[in-house]
């Protein structure tokens, strides 16, 4: 396996700009997902790598050989489409062995690669079906075991998951990120659905109007949010906020939301008059009768062990907080919200931006 390097990737087509300087790097055995809405690039991105677009300018190095203007066939690849792609007149077996047998290899060597990706993918009692009359997930692994078989550097999936019902695709959730761990495989996977990158990724590159806007693990990016639109993209819910006009100053400890003093981390940077907000994340707020920031609760959902209140705030602001099921409310009665303060993000409205706090700094230095 070996490493992607991504240069300064740019894609236009005609005046539409569809990527956008893109820089980063997939480790070698790292499980990498594109992340973000439709339109954001992402796909772009994944058929450069592969080789199915070329770059209006930049570079992409395959295990440190530039591959910027190469081929598809030129690159050691596998790519894995939403749609599987499978062959509807030949069996499993067959629609495996395809890609080994365009390339002249010796019956024996064929029958052995498809034997232990069939193995590995758990669907050896299928090799001599059609693939026309197979449930969905099983043509998924067939289309899996295609590209397991060629060996390759690495492995390109675009949106492999999109055709599946939802509780299918949690199942094959688990089973794509077993997959990747016993193959130790260099793989980068395309997905709108932050569930599916939260669940498998290594590292995920969140992708905005063509352009990378964070990069970092699951955690870091659910935690530590480096923009407005990675806060409101990650999460569900997503991340609360509290927009008020103001200023921080290097050292404040405290921001007025609804002419309370809600407590922070010490601000590291400040800034001018500027409209800011304050994030918070639904499981983050508490219900407190002691607090002076007070807020009516409008509606409860429901979820087994936890439920996701709804709770309307004076001058209009409505926040969601996620709470024990055990704690009783109703709607129409008022009750005090308390912030934890050491998990609080603070923007700047006009660029988007995150302003550093203490966490952010302990997390990246501590």
């Amino acid at each position: 396996m070996a490493e992607i390097r991504v240069e300064n990737l740019h894609k236009s087509f005609a005046a539409f700009t569809a990527v956008r300087d893109s820089t980063f790097i997939v480790p070698d055995g790292d499980f990498f997902c594109l992340l973000g809405p439709s339109g954001c690039g992402k796909t772009t991105t994944l058929r450069m790598i592969a080789g199915l677009e070329l770059p209006t300018s930049g570079r992409i190095l395959l295990g440190g050989e530039d591959v910027t203007f190469k081929r598809a066939s030129q690159r050691d690849i596998a790519f894995v489409f939403q749609l599987f792609a499978l062959y509807p007149h030949m069996n499993v077996r067959t629609n495996i062995a395809y890609p080994l047998r365009s390339q002249a290899m010796l019956r024996d060597d064929v029958n052995r690669r498809v034997d232990e990706a069939a193995r590995i993918l758990r669907i050896t009692h299928l090799l001599d079906r059609s693939v026309s009359g197979l449930s969905s997930g099983d043509r998924q692994r067939v289309a899996l075991g295609r590209a397991i078989v060629r060996e390759p550097l690495a492995f390109l999936l675009d949106e492999p998951l999109g055709a599946l019902d939802a509780e299918f695709r949690d199942v094959m959730c688990g089973e794509l990120r077993a997959l990747h761990d016993r193959l130790k495989a260099t793989t980068v996977y395309v997905t709108h659905d932050q569930l599916e990158a939260m669940a498998m990724a290594d590292t995920i590159a969140l992708m905005n109007q063509g352009m990378v806007e964070q990069l970092g693990t699951p955690q870091d990016i659910y935690d530590r949010p480096a923009s407005l639109f990675v806060a409101d993209f990650i999460g569900s819910p997503p991340m609360n906020f509290l927009p008020f006009p103001g200023r921080v100053a290097p050292g404040d400890r405290t921001v007025r939301v609804n002419n309370v003093d809600i407590a922070l981390p010490e601000i590291r940077e400040g800034t001018e008059d500027a409209e800011l907000v304050l994030g918070v994340r639904p499981e983050h707020i508490e219900l407190s009768d002691d607090s002076s920031l007070r807020a009516e609760v409008i509606d409860a959902e429901y979820l087994g062990t936890t439920q996701i209140v709804t709770l309307s705030m004076t001058a209009g602001a409505s926040v969601k907080a996620r709470i024990p099921a055990s704690i009783h409310v109703q709607p129409g009665e008022h009750t005090g919200l308390s912030f934890q303060p050491g998990l609080l993000s603070l923007f700047d409205r006009a660029s988007g931006r995150a302003l550093r706090t203490a966490l952010h700094d302990e997390s990246t230095h501590g």
